[in-house]
């Protein structure tokens, strides 16, 4: 079973939110696979056995940041992984025992047929005495076990499935990793309209500051105006005089 691949990860924000996308992603995958797995279908249990595994990872190396639903998830998910471990090994072992079986069977027969020889018909005494003839009842019981084995520990998977749904074992994570998701997009708000007030004060300081500046510079301006006037007119009163012109009065 191929991993869904996790959206939006990036390595500059904190581990927890980067955790809670995920646990997201995985507690999906598992849920999704329930209602086939449930059904009996074999592929979705091996699939679903998978899942719990990555979820119970996940949980093991990142669970502290989402409390105590988190702890009890990883537990569960473990004891989920148990028990559709021990169907895969049924669903393993059964058709290699009836295999081996069969194969048996098929060397027996071709023993007793080369036995028999030219005979018209065939001696069921001969069958009684194949070589394998001790082993078969063996392979019989053990397949007969794994079989009900394996619908015993069926029943358990679902007995298992019914208890996390009454108590709420997914639904407590799934609200455990959205709260911790919701509380990184308000803390992201909060950060960047904090930055966007700051940059707002920073550049309203830059222009009450450029305002002072150039208030100073128009005052300083000013007041080289009235020094140059000032000089002009004593350089006028001093040429006057040096000529005896008397200034002139106005009329």
């Amino acid at each position: 079973m191929k991993a869904r691949p996790i959206k939006k990860l990036d390595p500059t924000r904190p581990l927890g939110e980067n955790a809670a996308r995920i646990i997201q992603v995985r507690l999906d995958e598992l849920l999704a696979l329930a209602p086939r797995a449930l059904d009996g279908k074999t592929k979705a249990q091996h699939d679903m056995r998978i899942a719990a595994k990555r979820l119970r990872y996940v949980l093991e190396v990142t669970g502290f940041a989402f409390g105590r639903s988190a702890d009890t998830a990883r537990r569960r998910a473990r004891d989920l992984q148990d028990i559709l471990g021990e169907i895969h090994d049924c669903d393993v072992m059964l058709p290699r025992v009836r295999g081996h079986l069969q194969e048996l069977q098929q060397a027996d027969a071709k023993g007793v047929r080369e036995k028999a020889g030219h005979a018209p018909d065939l001696d069921p005494r001969l069958a009684a005495q194949a070589r394998h003839r001790t082993a078969y009842r063996g392979l019989d019981v053990l397949a007969v076990y794994l079989e009900a084995r394996r619908d015993l520990l069926s029943d358990r998977f679902a007995a298992f499935w019914r208890r996390q749904e009454e108590t709420g074992t997914w639904p407590r994570l799934q609200r455990a990793v959205d709260g911790h998701l919701r509380r990184a997009r308000e803390a992201r708000r909060t950060a960047k309209a904090a930055e966007r007030a700051r940059r707002e004060a920073e550049a309203a300081d830059r222009a009450a500051r450029q305002a002072e500046a150039q208030a100073e510079q128009a005052r300083l301006d000013r007041e080289r105006a009235n020094q140059q006037a000032e000089r002009h007119e004593e350089r006028r009163e001093q040429v006057q005089r040096r000529t005896g012109a008397a200034p002139r009065r106005p009329s």
